[in-house]
Formats: structure tokens, C-alpha cells, sequence
């Protein structure tokens, strides 16, 4: 058994005292590489070592399993002991094992199952058929969006507020899937939590044992904690326990999954926290990198404050790129990538991050282009991407309507009530003839047993597609399938689906570059394939082998929020734009320019040695060209602390890879030629007040896209528009 000395080894004065603190409730504020994982490891081993309390006394939560096992292996590494039993695991993991403890307390069976996700959508979808609801108006992801959100704030469908018939039939669906779920003995994920809350909350005996036993419960990543979570524990910490609670509020970036970073303020208000130690000695970074996320982060105001330092020296000055477009920015990037691989820098140990998944596009397709390894981190490559998928298979039937694969896919999607009965027919009937599905199907074989009302509008669908396809590019293609298909519109009403719809508007824009790259490289090209069918398999090759096997060397790429937790020596952070980092939408949602910020700080300290930033005079997205300017985030970074690659980007003639003909605006100019800036304040005679996001078209042609509220997203031509700054 290691000395108490030996234990205590090491540690820094903050980390000693955070280590150390006597039975008292605290909060340590760690930021970014500051050690936070071996001081609440040190923690527990330190209680356990000094006799202050046994392994089963105390009760660690984490958010993932992996995290509670990387606890566990620490733990074993410094004690000799057996950590089997230990409380010591996710919310759900710990609420699940005090549910089979006390499942008659419970109100449960003691052999109730959990429902995973699809699990959960299945009982909703059954609850929903039985009430006779409509579930086009009432789409089944949105309600279980909804009784998660519900009862993740502690609320029963009975407590729930109705303010009119829709939120009053949410309410009915609510109540009647919660009647199912108790009927057949089953939980979801967020009625784990809910249902534990509740039994500690109405038996004072159960709670008094359990707030005897845990008399230190430390909990990792506390900003990522939820209304409920925070409730749970405070009814765990009773009176006298302690709570030691870790967490960094300029890290809180997981507003949209729950996550409320006040729960921070309210623990220190709750358990009247006199210790708050703050480890701001960052172990990863140099202070170049360090001084930049601080003066970053310095500008939201509602923060509980911090500094991170290193001793590590200075280092490299963060280096900014400003691209002409979005082609130039990626090929940048695929040059700096090879330069650190000359200078013996690992492609494993250099990451790629954007703030949106659809950047991926442009970048995969450069990388892809340059033979350069790269690995997806934590998602999906563009063209595998179940959205991009489905687009796909309406264009493969259009380019090819015998296609049986792509028709298999996408013939129930979006749900269209085709069963799973019909299929089966139909699919014997296409054997019984030797014919393909799709003549199987417009043929009628069968007629009287293939009859569905579904099956006759896919086939109208698909014909209408075809009609509409003649003598149109192949970006307005692209544009006119995510739209008759329905996907936009299914997505839409998906609680989750603001990736899917903006990966879906990227795959216009790919084919749009794809066409007029296309144009400019006939020798490239199949002659004799038209163009739709050479874009398909310019994705189906992209989506192929060339993405690097786990456990071989690749460049990663990933979404900032992805990116927590990890640290790389050089990271690139694509986009940073106003408009897509921070995201368009922030401007008008409540803290969202303050998470957006937070998102910045996170992608920033994964940097240890060298940090680029990249942003784009003219991106493609949607299939039109955009105008944007440097991020409000890139001039909160003092100037001493940077080193601009160019001033003034020239325009270059199309390279082998270009996207669009778009001439470049040099960002001094482009800005001092519009009239209104990015995120200022405007009034227009009929909408009212709004917000500018982004402009769209060319220099004879300008649009403004404003965002005015309730009056929702607005596209108005400038030299119309009749907008007064406010």
C-alpha cells in the first residue's frame, strides 16, 4: 500500500487542497487539462487511506461507464482493494441498482426491464396507435423528445402544463405511455432517475439510509448535470454530507441534451460551499493557447471565473488562415496536415475540428483527394451518414430504377404505411416473375394482394421524380429529391434533426460542386455515363475503404462537442465564421452566444502545441454561395498572441478539386461594403425587429438573411430591403 506521502506525491498546492479538505461539501472548478480525473481519484483513495471512510461509504457518479472504469483502475492502482462492490457509476447505473434493491418501495416489479431508445419509440408508437393519434401532426421521435424533456425537470404527465389542445394532447400521450410502462413492468433511461428521485423523495427510511451510508458522494463533470440529477443528489447530500463536486462551467456545452450549468451557482447556494478550489495549472497546453481561451472565455459574464496558466513557456503563435472559399481553406489545411507529417508530427495525433457535422463534406473530400488516412471520430464519414444514404437511394432509382437495394431502403422511408407483410409480397412476387421490385410493383404482379395505398404513392413518387428530372442540374436534383422525398420534412419534426437537415442541404451543395467541377475535368470522366450516375459513384467511392482501420495511423476529424475530454499536439478548427461558429442560430436563443463561446474554449484547449484557425471569404452552402467574415471569437484573441498566414488572400483560377466560380471578396472590403454587420440589430417596416445572420449571392445580386423572431428566418433582397439599423 502506497504511504500517505506517497500518495499525496506529485500534486500541485491546489490539487493537495482540494485532495485534503476536510468533511465539508465543495466545489473544485477544473479547467481543461488541469488534472481533474487524478484529484478525484486521489480524493477517494486519500478518504479511504486516512480511515475516513470504507470503499462501500462513499458513492462516485460519473457520466459515462467508461469514465467510472477508468475511476476504478486508478483506484485499484494506488489501494490494495476490491472495488467490486463499490457504488461507483453513471445516474442510471446507480439508480438502477437502488430500483433493484428497494423495487417494492419502487412501485416495480423486481424483474422490470430497461428500455433502450428504440425500445422506448416502439412503446410510444404503440401507445399513440391505440389512442388513434395522428403521428404526421404528432411525430412519435418528438414525443419522446417531449417526455424525456419532461421528466428529465422531475414532472409527471399530471404536473405537466397544457396551455393549449397540442400540449394538452402531449400531456394525454404522456399519462397513457406511462400507464403501458407500468402495466408491462418496463422503465426507460429517463424514468430510471426519475422513478429512484421519487422514492428517496416519498420514503424518508430508504433515504435516511442511504444519506447515512454515502456520507461523501463525489461527482465528475458537474455542469453537464440536468435539473433531476442535481435533485437526486441533493436529496442524497441531506444536511451533513459531502458533496464534492467537480466540474468547469466554461466547459458546459451540452445545453440542447439538458445539461444547466446554474446548477453550479445552486449547489454553492444550497450547501453553503465555503471551499471552492479552483485548479487553473494546466498540464497540456502551452500559454500561447492558454492566454488565447482565457481572453476567449473572459467575455461571458455569467461564470463563477477562472485563469488557466502553464509553466510550459509560451510556445507557438496561434496561426490564422484566411481562406478566398471554402476549397482554399481545405487544401490549406491538407498542406499544414502533410507539413506536420514531414516534421514528425503522427497523423493520430492531429485533429480536425468543425462546429457543424456537414463541414465534414468539403474536408473529407479533400483529404480523400490528397490520399491522406482520416477517421471520423465518435460519427459517421459524410457519405455514410443514414440521411445522405436515403437521398441517395432516390437518386440511385432515379439513375436506375431496377436498383433493389436502394429501393429496399427507402421504399417505408419516410414512413409511407407500407408493412412489413406488403414487402414480403412483394418481394415473393419479383421472384415468382424474375423481374426487379420496382417492375414488380408497376406492373401490378399480383394486383389484389399487393394492394397498398402506400406502395401506389411510392411508385407515383418516383415517377413524379423522374418527370421532374429532365432538364435540370444536378444540384437542383439533389435539392428537388430531399424535398418530394419528404426527408426535409421528416427531419424536420425530428427533435434532433438539425444535423440531418443541414447534412442534407451539403449534399446540394456537393452535387453543385460536383457538376461544375465536372465541367471544368471532361478527361476525369466516364464519357458514356451521364452525370447523375458519375456523382453516384464519386460517393460511392468516397464512402469506400478509404477511411484508416481502427488501429492504424489516420488524421482525426470530429465536431467540437465530440472533441471533450480529448487534447492532440496540433488541432485545426475549420469555419470560424459568424454564422457557423458561433452557430446562426445562437443569436436568437437564450445564453446561446454564451454556450457558443464556452464550445470555442473547448475546441481551443484541446491544442497542446499548435493551434490554427481557419475561416472563409465565400463558403458554398445550401448549393449557393455565401459571404461571411472572421468570428467574433477570433477578435476577442489579443493580436500578440497570433500570427496571420496572409492579409490579403489572392483569387486563384480553378484548381484540380474546385468547387464554384465565386470571385472572392477580401474580407476588409466585404465588410466595409455592407452595409449592416453580422449579428447587429435591424427594423424592416413589415417584420419588425431582427437580427442579420449571414448574406448570400454575389456582389450584383446581394441577399440578407435576417432573423426577426417570431417573424422566423427571412431572405431579403439588400437592395430592397429598406432595413434600419437599430
Amino acid at each position: 500500500m502506497q504511504s500517505e506521502t506517497n500518495l499525496l506525491q506529485g500534486l500541485n498546492d491546489k490539487q493537495l487542497q482540494a485532495v485534503t479538505l476536510p468533511h465539508l461539501s465543495a466545489l473544485i472548478l477544473a479547467g481543461a487539462g488541469s488534472g481533474k480525473t487524478r484529484v478525484l481519484t486521489t480524493r477517494i483513495a486519500w478518504l479511504i487511506q486516512t480511515g475516513q471512510t470504507s470503499p462501500m461509504g462513499l458513492m462516485a457518479v460519473t457520466f459515462t461507464n467508461k469514465a467510472a472504469k477508468e475511476m476504478l483502475t486508478r483506484l485499484t492502482s494506488m489501494l490494495p482493494i476490491n472495488t467490486r462492490g463499490m457504488w461507483a457509476g453513471t445516474f442510471h447505473g446507480l439508480c438502477n441498482r437502488m430500483l433493484r434493491a428497494h423495487y417494492r418501495e419502487a412501485r416495480l416489479p423486481s424483474t422490470f426491464q430497461i428500455l433502450d431508445t428504440a425500445d422506448q419509440l416502439s412503446a410510444i408508437k404503440r401507445v399513440m396507435k391505440a389512442m388513434n393519434v395522428d403521428d404526421e401532426k404528432y411525430p412519435p421521435k418528438q414525443v419522446m423528445g417531449y417526455i424525456n424533456s419532461c421528466k428529465e425537470e422531475g414532472l409527471r404527465a399530471e404536473t405537466v402544463d397544457a396551455y393549449d389542445g397540442h400540449s394538452q394532447k402531449l400531456r394525454e400521450i404522456y399519462a397513457a405511455y406511462d400507464q403501458q410502462c407500468n402495466r408491462e413492468g418496463v422503465a426507460d433511461f429517463a424514468e430510471l432517475l426519475l422513478r429512484c428521485y421519487e422514492l428517496l423523495e416519498r420514503e424518508p427510511h430508504i433515504r435516511a439510509h442511504y444519506q447515512q451510508r454515502f456520507q461523501y458522494i463525489l461527482v465528475d463533470e458537474f455542469q453537464d448535470t440536468n435539473r433531476l440529477q442535481y435533485l437526486w443528489l441533493k436529496l442524497l447530500g441531506g444536511a451533513h454530507n459531502s458533496i464534492f463536486a467537480v466540474g468547469d462551467d466554461d466547459q458546459s456545452i451540452y445545453a440542447f441534451r439538458g445539461a444547466r450549468v446554474g446548477n453550479m451557482s445552486d449547489f454553492q447556494r444550497d450547501f453553503n460551499v465555503q471551499n471552492i478550489v479552483k485548479l487553473e495549472e494546466n498540464y497540456r497546453s502551452h500559454s500561447n493557447i492558454l492566454d488565447a481561451a482565457n481572453a476567449i472565455i473572459t467575455n461571458n459574464r455569467n461564470r463563477l471565473g477562472k485563469n488557466l496558466w502553464t509553466s510550459a513557456g509560451k510556445g507557438e503563435p496561434i496561426r490564422i488562415y484566411e481562406a478566398y472559399n471554402d476549397t482554399d481553406e481545405a487544401q490549406f489545411i491538407v498542406d499544414e496536415v502533410n507539413m506536420l507529417q514531414k516534421e514528425g508530427v503522427p497523423l493520430g495525433d492531429m485533429a480536425l475540428l468543425y462546429r457543424s457535422n456537414a463541414q465534414s463534406r468539403i474536408l473529407e473530400h479533400t483529404l480523400f483527394s490528397a490520399n491522406i488516412p482520416y477517421r471520423v471520430y465518435g460519427g459517421l464519414r459524410f457519405f455514410e451518414r443514414a440521411e445522405i444514404k436515403h437521398a441517395l437511394a432516390y437518386l440511385r432509382l432515379i439513375a436506375n430504377a431496377n436498383d433493389d437495394t436502394a429501393l429496399l431502403r427507402i421504399v417505408n422511408f419516410p414512413p409511407r404505411g407500407i408493412g412489413a407483410r406488403g414487402l414480403e409480397q412483394l418481394q415473393e412476387a419479383a421472384r415468382q416473375n424474375e423481374c426487379s421490385l420496382w417492375q414488380a410493383a408497376t406492373n401490378k404482379v399480383g394486383e389484389g394482394k399487393l394492394g397498398s395505398k402506400g406502395l401506389d404513392g411510392f411508385v407515383a413518387l418516383i415517377r413524379q421524380m423522374v418527370d421532374h428530372g429532365y432538364g435540370i442540374t444536378l444540384g437542383e436534383m439533389a435539392e428537388m429529391v430531399i424535398n418530394l422525398s419528404g426527408l426535409m420534412a421528416h427531419y424536420q419534426n425530428d427533435k434532433e434533426g438539425e444535423d440531418r437537415i443541414e447534412n442534407l442541404q451539403e449534399l446540394v451543395t456537393a452535387a453543385v460542386a460536383f457538376s461544375n467541377q465536372s465541367l471544368g475535368n471532361h478527361h476525369n470522366m466516364d464519357e458514356d455515363a451521364d452525370q447523375l450516375t458519375q456523382f453516384l459513384n464519386h460517393a460511392s467511392l468516397e464512402a469506400g475503404d478509404h477511411q484508416a482501420d481502427v488501429g492504424h495511423e489516420a488524421l482525426q476529424l470530429m465536431t467540437v462537442h465530440a472533441a471533450k475530454g480529448l487534447e492532440f499536439h496540433s488541432v485545426f478548427i475549420g469555419g470560424v465564421e459568424e454564422g457557423l461558429f458561433p452557430h446562426e442560430q445562437a443569436a436568437y436563443e437564450n445564453g446561446g452566444l454564451e454556450e457558443e463561446r464556452r464550445l470555442m474554449y473547448v475546441a481551443v484547449t484541446r491544442a497542446r502545441q499548435r493551434l490554427y484557425l481557419t475561416y472563409a471569404q465565400s463558403r458554398m452552402l445550401h448549393g449557393q454561395v455565401r459571404y461571411g467574415i472572421a468570428s467574433r471569437f477570433i477578435d476577442e484573441i489579443p493580436a500578440d498572441l497570433t500570427k496571420r498566414l496572409n492579409s490579403k488572400p489572392v483569387a486563384k483560377p480553378y484548381a484540380a478539386g474546385g468547387q464554384y466560380n465565386a470571385q472572392p471578396v477580401q474580407a476588409s472590403s466585404a465588410q466595409s461594403s455592407y452595409p449592416f454587420k453580422i449579428g447587429q440589430s435591424v427594423r424592416h417596416g413589415k417584420f419588425g425587429e431582427g437580427v442579420v445572420v449571414s448574406y448570400e449571392g454575389n456582389a450584383n445580386d446581394l441577399a440578407i438573411k435576417v432573423n426577426f423572431g417570431s417573424a422566423g428566418l427571412k431572405t431579403l433582397m439588400l437592395e430592397y430591403a429598406k432595413l434600419e439599423k437599430i
